[in-house]
C-alpha cells in the first residue's frame, strides 16, 4: 500500500495488463458458470482472518502483494495486542512493524495502519465508515481494499478486482478489460444481480485454486464447459508441468 501522504495507492500493483483475453462469455454462460461455482462452494468466505470490520480493514490493508496466509500469521499476534484503533496507535509504527516484518511493504504498511487508525479516531469516532469515498481517503486504502470492506464488513454487492479476478476475467471471458477497473465495471455490468454478494469469493478463490496463472487446472475446473480460454490445460499435460526437472 501507498505510504501515508502518498497520492498514488497500490492496491493493484504488479498487475499487468492480460497477455491474453479470450472472447466475452454470452450472459447466458456467464450465468451457467456461475452457479457451477455456486454449486462448488455454497458459502464462500474470505480467507483473511478478522474480529470485526476495523481488524478486516487493517488486514485488508496488510494483504498487498501478499498471500493472506502471511497476513494471518502476522495479525494473530498483531490482533493481540492491538485490536482497536486506540490500541494501534498506542502502540505505534515500530510497535506495529514487529508484527509484520514478514510481510511486503511492511514498513510502508506500519505507518499507513497507524495513520489510518488515528485518522479514523479523528473523523470517525473509531468506526470503520460504510462509505466508499471515506474509505478511499484513508492511508493505504485504495478501490480495491474500499471494495472488499463494504463486500465483507457491509453486506455491499462489490466486487474487488485483485490479480486472480483480474486474470480470471480475461482468461475465462466472464468480463475482459484492459484494466482492473474495466474488469470490476464489466462484471458489475454482466452478473447476474443474484450473484454479486458472493461473486468475488467465487473468482478469488477460482483463481487461487483452480484457475492459476501459470497452469490453469482446466481439467478439474467445473465452469470448463463455458469458459472461453482456447488453450485449456488436459489432465496430462497439467501432471507433467508439475514434475521437478
Amino acid at each position: 500500500m501507498a505510504l501515508a501522504g502518498q497520492s498514488q495507492k497500490r492496491d493493484n500493483a504488479g498487475m499487468k495488463p492480460a497477455a491474453h483475453r479470450s472472447r466475452a462469455m454470452t450472459r447466458p454462460a456467464v450465468r451457467h458458470f456461475l452457479e457451477a461455482l455456486a454449486r462448488a462452494t455454497p458459502d464462500p468466505r474470505s480467507e483473511l482472518d478478522f474480529i470485526d470490520p476495523y481488524t478486516l480493514l487493517i488486514a485488508v490493508v496488510l494483504s498487498a502483494q501478499t498471500t493472506d496466509a502471511a497476513v494471518n500469521r502476522a495479525t494473530e499476534s498483531l490482533f493481540q495486542e492491538a485490536a482497536t484503533p486506540t490500541a494501534m496507535v498506542k502502540l505505534g509504527v515500530e510497535g506495529v512493524a514487529r508484527h509484520i516484518r514478514a510481510l511486503g511493504l511492511w514498513q510502508g504498511k506500519a505507518r499507513n495502519v497507524v495513520e489510518l487508525s488515528r485518522q479514523l479516531l479523528e473523523r470517525h469516532g473509531g468506526e470503520v465508515p460504510h462509505d466508499r469515498a471515506a474509505l478511499e481517503a484513508l492511508p493505504g486504502v485504495g478501490r480495491k481494499t474500499a471494495n472488499v470492506v463494504l463486500n465483507v464488513a457491509f453486506g455491499e454487492n462489490t466486487l474487488a478486482v485483485d490479480t486472480h479476478i483480474f486474470r480470471l476475467g480475461n482468461r475465462t471471458g466472464i468480463a475482459p478489460g484492459k484494466t482492473p477497473l474495466e474488469v470490476e465495471l464489466a462484471l458489475l455490468e454482466r452478473v447476474p444481480a443474484e450473484f454479486l454478494r458472493n461473486a468475488h469469493h467465487w473468482l478469488i478463490l477460482h483463481g487461487r485454486y483452480t484457475c492459476k496463472a501459470r497452469v490453469p487446472e482446466c481439467w478439474r475446473c467445473v465452469g470448463a464447459e463455458w469458459c472461453r480460454y482456447p488453450d485449456k490445460t488436459p489432465a496430462l499435460v497439467s501432471a507433467k508441468k508439475k514434475q521437478p526437472a
